[in-house]
This record gives structure tokens, sequence and C-alpha cells, in this order.
């Protein structure tokens, strides 16, 4: 495979302007197949993110085909039966919530369920879209991203931009994406298909192909605060 460059970019790569303004969480994807060589120039890409020293501490799980199909229709199993015992390594969101980070995540999950017809009240629906989750929203190619267990913060720091970057790269070939930390949850049943060893921690997965334009969940736009309620500037 060639190195990462403009020589292994598509002729009509979207730019990186267009790229951070389209980016975006699709929930539903055509069965369309992905050229493995894509993905493979996707994560050449991102690898150039940045990292302390340069010690670059992700690992990436690539999952297509047959051993997709197999390794979710395991964690929905899990899902459906509370009683399944997973839990997540790490915690991801706050034990307690406060706003305005209460008021945001309220507005995107009732955003979400009115565009599927889903009432407040049918926690079956909900729990039947959540586990949607776990066959990559139909999406033909999946990823698990990793870290090493003796990273300390500044590591998941260096696999965050290393994550937007795959989900930038991805829009310069036209695909879509959806990062999910939902698969954390399962990760001793990933660890045990994809045979990864107890020193790597399963951070996230992502849903990676194109998206169905037709899906009602792929209307939901979500809102982003002004420059102006989140940074200062001091300019002299």
């Amino acid at each position: 495979m060639q190195p990462a460059s403009s020589a292994a970019l598509p002729a009509a790569a979207t730019d990186v302007f267009e790229a951070l303004a389209t980016r975006r969480s699709v929930r539903a994807f055509l069965p369309k197949p992905v050229d493995r060589r894509i993905v493979e120039q996707i994560l050449a890409l991102a690898s150039r993110a940045p990292s302390g020293s340069n010690i670059q501490p992700w690992k990436v799980w690539v999952v297509a085909g047959a051993a997709k199909d197999s390794l979710c229709a395991r964690i929905l199993d899990a899902h459906r039966n509370e009683a399944s015992g997973h839990a997540e390594e790490y915690r991801y969101y706050p034990r307690s919530w406060e706003e305005p980070y209460l008021s945001r995540r309220r507005k995107i999950g009732f955003d979400l369920y009115s565009l599927l017809g889903i009432a407040k009240a049918d926690r079956a629906a909900m729990q039947r879209q959540f586990g949607r989750n776990y066959d990559f929203f139909g999406a033909p190619v999946g990823l698990f991203l990793g870290i090493d267990r003796s990273m300390e913060l500044g590591g998941w720091f260096d696999l965050g931009g290393f994550l937007q970057s795959i989900l930038l790269a991805a829009r310069g070939f036209g695909l879509h994406s959806c990062p999910q930390q939902a698969f954390a949850k399962y990760h001793r049943l990933i660890r045990a298909a994809l045979d990864i060893d107890d020193d790597q921690m399963i951070a996230c997965g992502v849903a990676l192909g194109y998206e169905d334009p037709e899906a009602a969940e792929n209307r939901l736009v979500t809102e982003r605060e002004p420059v102006a309620a989140f940074a200062r500037f001091f300019w002299e």
C-alpha cells in the first residue's frame, strides 16, 4: 500500500472544511460493500494524528462479512439478556448529570426518537433502537479501537485525535460513520472473538459505510453551541 499522501487520495477527495462540516453520526447504512483498500487508506491517513512523543497508543481491529455478523449476533444476544453480567471497564458518562449537559443529552434522545416515531414511554422500542448499535446500524464495516492499559489520560487524548481523524478521512472517500462507545460494555465478547490481548482496553466501536439517505434517523441534525458560548479570547 502506498504511504498516506496526496497520491493515495481519490481524485474527488472532500476538503477538510467540508469534511468537518458534514461529519455526523449516521445511524442507518446501505448494505453496499466498502473496499478493504479504502479502509486501509483511511487508517493510514488517520495515523498521522498527533500523539505525545509520537507514541501512537492506538490499536484497531476491523470486522466485515461473516466475522462481523457472527460477533454482532453474540453481542445482540447479550444485550437482550439483562442478566448477562457484562459491564464497561471505564466510565464514559458522569455519575450525576448537571446542566447544560443533561438538557443536551435529553434533547438528542427526544429528537431521535421523534424522527423514529418512538413514544417517550415506549421503553421496549427504545431498547430495540439502542440494540441497533450492536449491528453497527447495518454498516458493512465495523472498527474497534483499543488502547494499552499502561497508558495514562494523555494516551486517551491521543486516541480521541486518532478517532476523529478516522471519521474525517472517511468523508474524503464519500463514507459516513458513527463512533459507538456502547460496544465497550461487551469488551469480553469482543476480546474473545478477535483474540485481543488482555493488556488492550476496548475503547469504542465505529460503524463505517455508505449512508442510507431514506432512513428517518439520518435526518437528525444536532445543534452546536456558538463559539462565543464556549471560548474566551484574550486578544491584544
